[in-house]
């Protein structure tokens, strides 16, 4: 791995791969949540300006390959990254999270927007939002019969009708057990983003036979290389 490598990080697999990696790669924060400072590699939080000032960086900065470990629905990220590579020439390799598959007793409900998704809400009371802060612009829109919890990164101060938590992953059975009791919402809202690490919500939610409105995932751009697994591309790095 001698290359110099731009790592667009932000999600659990990219710090797991950022520990990894040495003072040649550059891993990228877009500077929500906690900045890590135990890593050998240089950290870099903010954004670039765009696919042509990712593609400025990555020449100034003579790197060899471009990394997208972004989340999977950070769709603008990723195209810019996409774009960026080619006009700068380099390779650019992804990780491609699967995303999570119903099973027996899941009720689960695909939306597209935030427009289908109120709907979608009509008939509930008691919604639980995890699916990030977009939920937070539109607490002034709470329907009169019903409650809101919305779970994301920072609390803020609520409104009535409302509860945000401010939490960061992962969560185990049991908290998501208490704290599904505890709000006693009867539909949870998320993305589809196939991570292990928040997966249990969706065990309560069959086990509580509660629906799921889940996000559509958005379209993601080609890639040089396409990984599914995080250990499918560290092997590919190290070859």
């Amino acid at each position: 791995m001698s290359a110099r490598l731009l790592l667009l990080g932000g999600t659990t697999e990219a710090l797991r791969l950022a520990r990894r990696l040495g003072p040649d790669t550059v891993y990228s924060l877009a500077g929500l949540g906690r900045v890590p400072d135990d890593l050998a590699c240089r950290v870099r939080v903010g954004g670039f300006g765009g696919a042509e000032g990712l593609a400025a960086f990555i020449a100034e900065e003579d790197i060899e390959l471009l990394l997208d470990l972004t989340h999977p629905y950070a769709a603008q990220i990723s195209h810019n990254a996409a774009r960026a590579a080619e006009t700068a020439g380099v390779p650019c390799w992804a990780l491609r999270r699967p995303g999570w598959q119903p099973g027996a007793g899941d009720d689960w409900r695909e939306v597209d927007g935030w427009d289908e998704l109120t709907r979608a809400l009509t008939p509930f009371q008691r919604p639980f939002f995890t699916s990030g802060r977009e939920p937070l612009a539109h607490l002034h829109e709470i329907p009169e019969h019903q409650h809101w919890t919305v779970r994301c990164l920072q609390a803020e101060p609520a409104p009535p009708r409302a509860e945000i938590i401010g939490a960061r992953g992962p969560f185990s059975l049991d908290e998501e057990r208490a704290l599904f009791a505890r709000i006693r919402c009867d539909v949870l809202v998320s993305k589809n983003s196939g991570s292990a690490s928040t997966e249990p919500k969706l065990q309560v939610a069959r086990e509580r036979g509660l629906p799921v409105l889940l996000l559509r995932r958005p379209q993601l751009p080609a890639v040089t290389r396409q990984f599914e697994e995080l250990d499918a591309l560290y092997e590919a790095l190290s070859l």
